[in-house]
């Protein structure tokens, strides 16, 4: 068999999530059924992880196994492309690796970035691609607070009850908050997330932002371990895969 990684951007608004569903197109539903009429085989598309309905990536990777050898990769690049960019899905990369390389377990850290425009006015531009918060956001606050979230703790505040994950146990390595005009850009780096971690976390961050919680609050919130204590999450559309690291 010849592996081969595929590096993938999408806009999710339209997808209901990566992963196959017994309803509704997903985004490996569909590189599954291009890539096989491409080939002409079946191929299984095996991803990095899951994103959740109507989240976007940047930069995705997933890889396939195919019984012969492509030869002209960029032939086989553009053809992909000519199938899948009407699902405003669009192949980055398509590289041949061998056979140790997986897609999801051989992934060292993952970089999520969150987006909020926090104004008055209803985005127009950045509209299905950010969360629109009309209340001013303490900037200082929401930095304080990422920083409780750093380094190897039980994540089970901010796991969702569907979260079929072994151990709520992450190390979060790196939390930024950065502002430019009325843009609030949230990344998030670890080796790996529990389903909706991601959105809970900004949805508590947005909380300390509002000053609903003080920092002490925030602290026992991540502490108690307890499901029903977080804030309501973050909205899906504000949420993208930026990069997977080997």
């Amino acid at each position: 068999m010849n592996r081969y990684q595929i590096l993938i951007e999408y806009v999710g608004t339209k997808f209901k999530g990566w992963q196959i569903q017994k309803k509704g197109i997903t985004v490996q539903g569909l590189l599954q059924q291009e890539i096989s009429k491409i080939l002409k085989e079946k191929i299984k598309v095996y991803g990095s992880g899951r994103t959740d309905a109507g989240v976007h990536a940047i930069q995705q990777s997933a890889h396939f196994d195919c019984s012969h050898e492509i030869k002209d990769l960029k032939k086989i690049f553009n053809s992909i492309n000519f199938f899948i960019n009407p699902y405003q899905v669009t192949l980055l990369k398509l590289i041949k690796k061998n056979s140790n390389f997986h897609a999801r377990f051989s992934a060292k850290k993952r970089l999520y970035k969150y987006v909020i425009i926090n104004r008055t006015g209803v985005p127009a531009i950045d509209k299905k691609r950010s969360w629109h918060v009309r209340k001013d956001l303490d900037l200082g606050l929401m930095k304080k607070g990422a920083l409780k979230l750093l380094g190897k703790k039980d994540f089970s505040t901010f796991r969702a009850s569907s979260c079929n994950a072994k151990s709520p146990i992450r190390t979060m390595e790196k939390v930024t908050v950065t502002k430019s005009k009325n843009k609030i850009i949230i990344k998030f780096q670890s080796q790996s997330f529990l389903q909706q971690q991601v959105r809970s976390m900004v949805g508590c961050l947005k909380y300390v932002g509002e000053q609903k919680w003080t920092l002490n609050q925030f602290v026992k919130v991540i502490k108690s371990k307890n499901r029903k204590l977080c804030a309501p999450p973050a909205p899906a559309e504000g949420l993208f895969l930026e990069r997977v690291f080997y």
